[in-house]
């Protein structure tokens, strides 16, 4: 690819709302280029025989399952909390 110009700096900038000066779209478009160029040259890879991954590591499902558990006695539970009735937590209303 050509070196991107001043002018498509500025007018992507401009779509993104935001302000560069000359000389930032000058330096921006300088470094973009060699962003781009880095990118044509692994488009030149040839990577015919390397399946798609969609993480660096090659992990499975590592969680474990979910098992329902009684962890704690409802009043176990409830003696840590400061207001309940009929064996639910009461909170602060939040929405008027």
């Amino acid at each position: 690819m050509s070196k991107l110009t001043r002018e498509e700096v500025l007018a992507v900038a401009d779509r993104a709302m935001l302000e560069l000066t000359d000389e930032e779209a000058d330096m921006y478009a300088e470094e973009l280029s060699t962003f781009i160029n880095y990118a044509d040259k692994l488009n030149e890879l040839n990577t015919d025989h390397v399946e798609p991954m969609t993480h660096v590591l090659q992990q499975k499902n590592v969680m474990r399952e979910d098992v329902v558990q009684d962890v704690l006695a409802r009043e176990e539970m409830l003696a840590g909390v400061k207001e309940h009735k009929d064996g639910e937590i009461k909170v602060p209303t939040i929405l008027s």
